[in-house]
Order: C-alpha cells, then sequence, then structure tokens
C-alpha cells in the first residue's frame, strides 16, 4: 500500500537538509563544563546564519553569527560547581538542539602517551592495581564523568573529531584512563564538586606530536615533512605533528582548569632539549585555550629498561630533565615515581600502580590550583651539599626529617676522582635543626660525587616524613 507524504513535510525537507546546526561530538549530552568561567561552545551552521545558546542555569540567551566558513562560536557565564543536572539549549538555522544532563566542575585536559592512555581495564596482560575495586563502585562516584578522544592521525589540522562524554558507571568506567581517574576520584574527594576529564592520549606519541607543524620545522634534528608524510623509518607512533592535527587541534579552546602530562618514555635521550621544548609547546597549548596562566603538572618517568641497561642513566637523566623543565615553567609542577616500580616491571614500561600516581597529582593540584596547602604534595629534594674527604652531606627541603631506620636509607651511591661508583651507607643526622643525610663508602676515602636513585631501574627507598619519595639526583654533571 502506497502512503502518502503530507506536503508540509515534502516543503520542509529541503529546508532541514539545508538549514542545520552540527555541533562537535564533545559539546553534547553528559557534558561537564568548567565553572564559574566563560565557557566556549561552538559549532557550524550555514555562513551569515544566527546562533542562540540558552543554558538553564540562568536562561540567558547568548548569540553568534556563522563566519564565511560556517563556523560560530561564543562563551557562556557558568555558574558554581553542582551535582544538579542542567541543558542547554541551541538554536537557530532552522534547528533546535537540546544538550541534556549537562554538570558544572572541574575539567581537567590529560594528555601524552601510552601511561597517561591505559585504561581501567588495563592492557592485555598489564593489570592495573585496584582497577577491579574502582570499576566495581565507579557508579558510587556520579560526579566523575569523562570523554575519550580515539586515536587517529591527520597530515593537516582538523576541524573535527569524535568523542562523546561518559557518565561513570561500571559499564564505561573500565575504558577511561586509570591514572586520570584516580586522580579525579581523589580530587572529587577533596572538593566535594563534579571532576570533568579529556583524554587525549596516545601511547608512543613524542613530545613533538603534540605540536603544530610551524614549530616542529624550526626543530633541525626533525625532518617534519617526513614524518607528517610517514616517508621517514620514524616508528608511526613517534611522528610529529599528526596528533596533534587529528585529536588536539579539533577540541583545542574547551574551557579546561589545566593540564595533565604523563610523557617522555619516547624522548629518553633528549634530556638536552626537552625542557626547552616542552615549555614552548605548553606556551603554545596556553596559547590555543585563551589562558597564559593555565596550570601544567607533570607525572615523572617510570622506572624501566632503558636501551637495555637497567644500570643506565638515559632513564635517569631524562627524569632529572623533567624537573627542570617544571622549574622553568610559569604554574607547572611534578610529581615524583621513584618509589613505585615492580621487580616485573624491568620489562614493562606501564606501571600498574596507577591510583597512587593519581592520588598525588590530585595532592599537588589540590594544593597548588585549589590552596589545600596542608596536604603531602612536594616531595623532598636535595638543595645543597658539602663533600669533606670520606663523606658527603646532603641538606634537603621540602622536609621535616628521614626515618632513622638506616634499612631504608638505601639506594645511595659516592665515588672518587675515578668517577667509579661505590653503594654508600647513609644516615640520617640533624644540622642546625635541619634534616641531613651523611653518605660514605668504604672504597673511597675523597668523595667527590653523590648520587641517589640515579639510573634507569632502580627503586626509590628513602621518603620523607609525609610518605612522599625522595626526588632522584645527582651532585655531579658527569657523562656516562
Amino acid at each position: 500500500m502506497k502512503k502518502n507524504t503530507p506536503l508540509f513535510a515534502l516543503l520542509a525537507l529541503p529546508l532541514a537538509l539545508s538549514a542545520e546546526i552540527t555541533l562537535p561530538e564533545i559539546i553534547g549530552d553528559n557534558m561537564m563544563l568548567q565553572q564559574q568561567s566563560d565557557a566556549l561552545l561552538w559549532g557550524w551552521a550555514k555562513p551569515g546564519a544566527a546562533v542562540t545558546v540558552t543554558p538553564s542555569w540562568n536562561n540567558n540567551a547568548y548569540t553568534a553569527k556563522a563566519d564565511d566558513k560556517g563556523r560560530w562560536e561564543l562563551r557562556v557565564a557558568t555558574p558554581e560547581a553542582s551535582y544538579t543536572p542542567y541543558t542547554i539549549q541551541v538554536t537557530g538555522d532552522g534547528s533546535d538542539i537540546s544538550i541534556g544532563n549537562v554538570l558544572i566542575g572541574e575539567v581537567w585536559f590529560c594528555s601524552g602517551q601510552s601511561n597517561m592512555e591505559m585504561p581501567l581495564r588495563g592492557f592485555g596482560s598489564q593489570n592495573v592495581e585496584g582497577a577491579p575495586q574502582a570499576i566495581a563502585r565507579s557508579g558510587k562516584y556520579p560526579g566523575i564523568r569523562v570523554v575519550y578522544i580515539p586515536k587517529s592521525e591527520a597530515k593537516t589540522p582538523q576541524e573535527r573529531t569524535i568523542g562523546k562524554w561518559q557518565v561513570n558507571n561500571p559499564a564505561n568506567s573500565p575504558e577511561f584512563t586509570a591514572l586520570g581517574y584516580f586522580f579525579a576520584q581523589t580530587l572529587n574527594d577533596i572538593l566535594d564538586v563534579p571532576v570533568g576529564l579529556i583524554s587525549c592520549a596516545y601511547g608512543g606519541a613524542k613530545l613533538e606530536s603534540w605540536m603544530p607543524k610551524e614549530i616542529v620545522e624550526t626543530y633541525s634534528d626533525i625532518d617534519v615533512e617526513g614524518e607528517i608524510n610517514g616517508t621517514t623509518d620514524t616508528d608511526d607512533w613517534h611522528r610529529a605533528v599528526i596528533r596533534y592535527n587529528s585529536m588536539l587541534n579539533p577540541i583545542a579552546g574547551y574551557t579546561v582548569k589545566g593540564f595533565l602530562w604523563n610523557q617522555g618514555e619516547s624522548n629518553v635521550g633528549q634530556h638536552d632539549r626537552y625542557p626547552e621544548r616542552i615549555n614552548t609547546m605548553v606556551e603554545h597549548w596556553r596559547e590555543r585555550w585563551g589562558d597564559d596562566n593555565l596550570p601544567f603538572y607533570q607525572v615523572e618517568l617510570p622506572a624501566w629498561n632503558y636501551d637495555n641497561k637497567p644500570d643506565g642513566t638515559n632513564g635517569a637523566l631524562f627524569r632529572e630533565c623533567q624537573h627542570k623543565a617544571a622549574e622553568m615553567m610559569k604554574n607547572g609542577g611534578i610529581i615524583c615515581t621513584s618509589d613505585l616500580i615492580l621487580p616485573e616491571e624491568l620489562d614493562v614500561i606501564h606501571s600498574s600502580q596507577k591510583q597512587p600516581l593519581g592520588e598525588r597529582l590530585a595532592f599537588l593540584v589540590a594544593a597548588d590550583t585549589y590552596g589545600y596547602k596542608t596536604l603531602p604534595h612536594v616531595s623532598p629534594a636535595m638543595t645543597s651539599y658539602t663533600l669533606d674527604g670520606d663523606h658527603a652531606m646532603l641538606y634537603f627541603g621540602n622536609v621535616y626529617g628521614f626515618p632513622l631506620d638506616r634499612e631504608a636509607l638505601t639506594g645511595f651511591e659516592v665515588a672518587g676522582p675515578d668517577k667509579k661508583f661505590y653503594p654508600a651507607k647513609a644516615e640520617a643526622v640533624s644540622r642546625d635543626n635541619n634534616p641531613c643525610i651523611k653518605v660514605s663508602a668504604p672504597e673511597v676515602s675523597d668523595v667527590k660525587s653523590v648520587r641517589y636513585c640515579f639510573k634507569n631501574f632502580a627503586k626509590g627507598m628513602v621518603h620523607g616524613n609525609d610518605g612522599l619519595p625522595l626526588v632522584p639526583f645527582r651532585t655531579d654533571d658527569w657523562e656516562e
């Protein structure tokens, strides 16, 4: 039986097909917006079309006009964070779109390589400690939302990518970034406000993967055109620019509180240039997000069998350069990971202990960004030293004291003029009411250098009285 289509429907059909607002997937149901901000929203319509956005929290009408390429954008004022779900109406150009279940909270951008990408379910045979419990209880944290930007690549900057906000429950949480999830869970506990994560990471991605062509082409050690086009022998996941083009560029500017970064494994061996380059990347990101003071927090490089040399120092040199980069950076910070090492991870670069990493990152963010200064958030660090013949005295900041148990004070080495290192005996002492550590070795009568945990794969055993690990260090500048 033939059905007749009403005349008004036929007349409306061409209009509906040609006059329609479209939104990026990141702007949709279940989205999280940054509290007390002028949050950026955007989309596409006919060139010149007027678009109106009306959020239910204030019912104000915000309007924009699509440019000659059809893109429009505007900013909406957001209220204080709460667990109240809101709606947003987007109208104009023949469209009426309703975005539902919107939360207002704290939004963080998570990027880097596989240790940031690693989901709660783990990678193959590599598990995440505590993940089954976290997944099972994820529904008890309804204030957490995550959007995952799928892995992709592009030779030129793209305007669109896929990736929708997901609510937190046992059905969705296994795919959430594990490090990010434990960060969000802890920050939610501290602040008692919703926390949203934008997960934009790619396993094996080098620093230069997350930078635009116009910056990377100034680096003489990189064949930019060759890497973009895949004509060099560079591993695909190492290629410069292409992740920036396809994954970051389409969502750059989505209003966030700050950036979380877990990356570096693919740049080991480039410690001489990394601090300057990551600062350049952060400056560019802040420019893209329109705020030159957005905080940027790093995770220290994990222990691993870099260059198949557990006792080598390329990984240690890179950790050292990460701390230098953080010191150089305005509104930057880094957490120490030296104690979170399992023996079986010598040949496994994905640390399973993501929960303490996420917690430390949340403590640092809570203290530095939100003012919760009483939380333990900065690791002890060697600040000065004296060489006194057969021993050295080490002085530290960010610590009130060290354990008196000598068994816990391991991982120190000393060397004489021959630059040969020997395990050192260490003893916690006090000088002028300041915590110090005295180190010596019977093989060295004239100490010229002290190192602590300064190897590719070495577990840091020394902690301050607040439980945070001592930052690995060396007193020399010797080449390996």
